[in-house]
């Protein structure tokens, strides 16, 4: 389905802010609303490219609030909603959880509400790999493996994905569920670690490194992410569970050097900093249930989506030096500096 009216959560966030520019272009005649609490995360900044369209609308919402969100749904009557409204950082969920079950599955449980009492025909809930835990050597993730979430964030996740799924089963509602590798690009916030990388290197800061560094992630670019999204959208089958994959698997401190490289920089600033607690080794995909199904296979590959996001952060400074600012620079102080002893 190509839907006439989609509404986006999250849409002023890293991945939905991409999303909401794709479905635009991709979707010609379709009219888009973001819905954005504008947390830490989320900036009207991101919808570059989106915001003045005259088919482009934003609300600056919470999706915990079900009367606005029922009010809204109701108004709007999409055709599609897509939700990526949510707490997303691991280091945050183990510091606080709470704030992540009420966004992550007391509003996911508001949304499908509003969507099953208006009849949204697709509703397209985006999640993690992170909800299958530790991945063990050669085994690659599969829609059907059992979830075994190990994080306060990956429990909220899982539990969010049961939710969405129990409203198919319950109450036929259009569900899919997609489930994303580790995604990196333009308009992340610093606190992941390519752009924390990338923005410590240009203000001239040591690169925090996990543990021992072998930690293995999949990557994949948010302009495939993104469109892997829409695609799950248009052609994903009521139920089903797509994974966003790319099978670009790399060790925390392979990829750190893979950035280095391209800012002309050496291993002489990584520091080892103690390792999160319960931080699972590996993450791996298989992607072939969405290929098969959905024709999706990223485009962009590592090394080039790398150099673009480097290009990207470096001409873009006023945009990341103002999320450092604030906030986040205590909480960085406090997660990350102090735990290495960089500072008092």
């Amino acid at each position: 389905m190509i839907p006439g009216r989609v509404i986006v959560t999250g849409g002023a966030g890293f991945i939905g802010s991409e999303v909401v520019r794709q479905a635009l272009e991709r979707w010609p005649d379709t009219q888009v609303v973001t819905v954005d609490a504008l947390t830490y995360a989320g900036h009207r900044s991101n919808l570059e490219g989106a915001d003045g369209n005259p088919r482009h609308r934003f609300v600056e919402a919470d999706i915990r609030d079900a009367v606005a969100m029922d009010a809204l749904v109701g108004e709007v009557k999409p055709d599609a909603l897509v939700h990526l409204a949510a707490e997303s950082h691991v280091d945050r969920s183990i510091e606080a959880s709470t704030v992540f079950l009420e966004t992550n599955v007391v509003g996911t449980g508001v949304l499908l509400e509003a969507a099953r009492r208006h009849g949204v025909r697709r509703f397209l809930h985006v999640s993690t790999d992170e909800v299958y835990g530790d991945v063990p050597e050669p085994h690659l993730s599969r829609p059907e493996d059992p979830l075994l979430p190990r994080s306060p964030y990956a429990a909220s996740k899982a539990a969010s994905d049961l939710l969405a799924r129990s409203h198919f089963t319950t109450h036929g509602l259009g569900v899919v569920i997609t489930r994303g590798c580790n995604t990196y690009g333009p308009y992340q916030f610093p606190e992941k670690l390519l752009p924390l990388a990338i923005t410590n290197l240009l203000l001239g800061e040591p690169v925090p490194v996990y543990g021992d560094g072998r930690q293995v992630r999949e990557w994949i670019h948010v302009t495939d992410h993104a469109r892997g999204i829409l695609m799950a959208v248009e052609s994903g089958v009521d139920g089903e569970i797509y994974p966003m994959a790319s099978g670009e698997r790399l060790a925390n401190e392979d990829i750190l050097m893979k950035v280095l490289a391209l800012m002309g920089r050496d291993a002489s600033v990584l520091r080892r900093v103690a390792d999160r607690p319960g931080h699972d080794r590996r993450y791996a995909m298989d992607p072939e249930p969405s290929r098969a199904a959905l024709g999706f296979t990223p485009v962009l590959s590592l090394q080039a989506g790398l150099e673009a996001t480097v290009a990207w952060y470096r001409d873009h400074r006023a945009w990341w030096e103002e999320r450092r600012s604030g906030s986040y620079a205590d909480y960085y102080r406090r997660q990350v500096a102090q735990r290495a002893g960089w500072q008092g």
